[in-house]
């Protein structure tokens, strides 16, 4: 297992990071707690969750259960500082956290200790906004998406009301790094220049999707993660199983995510099967298994600080882990662009 370093921190994370999602719903606790233990065995140092989780379904009645899990897994096993842990504060959202509403600085200063309180330790390592407040372009919402209902001043002072909230949890010991997910460009950019006006935290890492059905973050993104040492955490690197090759046009496969989310959050199109095959032949061509090419090929990206993967079964976190040993020839990522350039955005 290889390790990177998170932003400008002297805190390494290993290239893979556990994700934690299905714990409460898909999967059990002791089931959670065997794949943090496997995990680990295997060099995985870093866990990500989050307030919202459990999905499929996100329920009010389930929210902070997977943080709870995690929670167990440190009280029985006393293995706290073995782990670098990530979670998130929600956005808006459909009714589920807080009927709804967002966060601001005073949110901030409840839900860290919420998340505190769930996952039984005095500290959380990396502690990100879900997605913003003012609207995301992700989750397929780039199709429709129009900013220009934003109010700047309002924006800025939201901002800077987060930033001193985080600010304070920090020289609390309560959390060590600020991040952000399902941001984009300019959003970055201005928590990174009014953190550096303001002396407030800065910006260590971003999560947005990445995988190669959705390869959005390789343009400003990319541009603004090596200039600015914000490196991304990819979720969704498998394209929430669209690259095992376990799905079909007519094929799901009973107790997966897409018998729950038909349509896989908007991810299921005309485009993506031929998309997949082609990926697929690519696979077969060099005797690789499609899904460890396809978390593998993240791993080369010069902006990857960690990929997200998530396991519902064993078998599905060893395949996954053996992606941290695979090396993609020239002539696989050779391969890998014609398809991209063939299928650009199949979602």
């Amino acid at each position: 297992m290889r390790y990177n370093q998170l932003g400008r921190t002297d805190v390494k994370v290993s290239e893979l990071c556990l994700g934690s999602m299905t714990w409460g719903t898909q999967n059990t606790t002791d089931e959670g707690h065997a794949q943090i233990d496997r995990a680990l065995d295997a060099g995985v140092n870093f866990i990500d969750t989050a307030e919202m989780y459990p999905t499929n379904p996100i329920s009010a009645e389930t929210v902070g259960n997977t943080e709870r899990v995690i929670g167990e897994w440190f009280a029985k096993t006393g293995r706290r500082a073995d782990v670098v842990i990530a979670t998130k504060v929600s956005g808006k959202n459909g009714g589920w956290v807080r009927e709804g509403r967002g966060y601001d600085g005073a949110t901030i200063l409840e839900t860290v200790d919420q998340s505190l309180e769930r996952l039984k330790t005095d500290y959380i390592d990396v502690y990100q906004l879900h997605w913003p407040n003012r609207g995301s372009y992700h989750f397929r919402q780039n199709w429709t998406y129009d900013p220009t209902g934003q109010n700047r001043e309002e924006v800025v002072a939201h901002m800077l009301d987060v930033l001193r909230a985080m600010d304070t949890v920090i020289k609390a010991g309560k959390v060590r790094h600020f991040a952000l997910s399902n941001e984009s460009a300019w959003g970055t950019m201005m928590w990174l220049r009014l953190a550096e006006q303001h002396d407030l935290p800065r910006v260590v890492s971003i999560q947005n999707e990445y995988s190669l059905l959705a390869r959005l973050y390789d343009t400003d993104m990319a541009e603004v993660s090596l200039n600015e040492g914000v490196g991304l955490l990819a979720f969704s690197p498998l394209a929430v199983g669209l690259l095992t090759g376990k799905y079909g046009p007519d094929l799901t496969p009973p107790g997966t995510r897409r018998e729950a989310s038909p349509e896989l959050g908007g991810r299921i199109t005309p485009r993506v099967w031929p998309a997949i095959e082609a990926y697929r032949a690519v696979a077969e061509k060099h005797g690789l298994n499609l899904a460890q090419m396809a978390l593998a090929f993240t791993l080369t990206r010069p902006f990857m600080t960690s990929s997200i993967f998530g396991a519902t079964t064993m078998e599905q976190l060893e395949l996954a882990l053996g992606a941290a040993d695979l090396t993609l020839s020239e002539e696989v990522m050779t391969d890998i662009d014609a398809v991209h350039r063939a299928h650009p955005m199949p979602y």
